[in-house]
């Protein structure tokens, strides 16, 4: 498989996941959105919203890094700068759900 039909599924692949990871989300910011900032720590806090949560950062950082990264692909003529830019897309990509996941797991009621 060739590298553009490797990031064409996993693009496909990681928003068929996120799907429901959003939908799920959605649904219980929905129910907390007037809640005040003790209820919302304690949604936070119990497992299986960190994990879902943190499951959805990971998912949504990958397919816009993927997505960005395709943008890159078409617009940026320049190979260093093209792989510069992809480098650190993949760099923040990382570094910003994994600062999250750290903070939610790190959360305390």
């Amino acid at each position: 498989m060739n590298n553009v039909t490797k990031k064409w599924v996993l693009m496909r692949v990681s928003s068929v996941v996120l799907i429901p990871l959003m939908t799920w989300f959605i649904l219980n910011l929905v129910s907390v959105f007037n809640k005040d900032y003790v209820d919302i720590v304690n949604f936070f806090s119990n497992q299986p919203s960190k994990i879902l949560v943190s499951l959805l950062l990971v998912f949504a950082y990958y397919f816009s890094a993927l997505s960005i990264s395709e943008v890159f692909e078409d617009y940026i003529q320049d190979e260093k700068i093209k792989n510069a830019a992809n480098k650190t897309l993949n760099i923040f990509a990382i570094i910003i759900p994994l600062i999250t996941i750290i903070i939610i797991f790190n959360l305390n009621t």
